[in-house]
């Protein structure tokens, strides 16, 4: 359903890196990138701004983000996502988790 559709598009969002996708060049977060970065506050605010500024210009129609969190441990990546859907006024929280090789 529409839920299930608008969780993918988030996934889609965050771990597709910019300029990946040839005709939408700022689609994406780079988030993959970060994995490997000292992990300091600075860093997590850093990447919840990027990641909420993404998904906010690129899904902003579909949904309103409530909160996003950032946690990367060794090579992998935990990604939760809080947002409401504008249509329906459900609330969602969403958490994508990738390891990097």
């Amino acid at each position: 359903g529409d839920e299930d559709h608008i969780r993918d598009l988030v996934e889609q969002v965050l771990f597709t890196s910019p300029g990946e996708r040839v005709n939408r060049p700022t689609f994406g977060t780079g988030l993959m990138n970060l994995v490997f970065a000292p992990n300091s506050p600075e860093l997590a605010a850093a990447t919840r701004l990027m990641v909420q500024g993404a998904l906010q210009q690129i899904l902003g129609e579909l949904i309103e983000v409530e909160a996003v969190e950032a946690e990367s441990v060794e090579s992998t990546l935990t990604v939760t996502v809080r947002y409401r859907i504008r249509r329906t006024a459900t609330k969602q929280t969403a958490q994508f988790t990738r390891e990097v090789q």
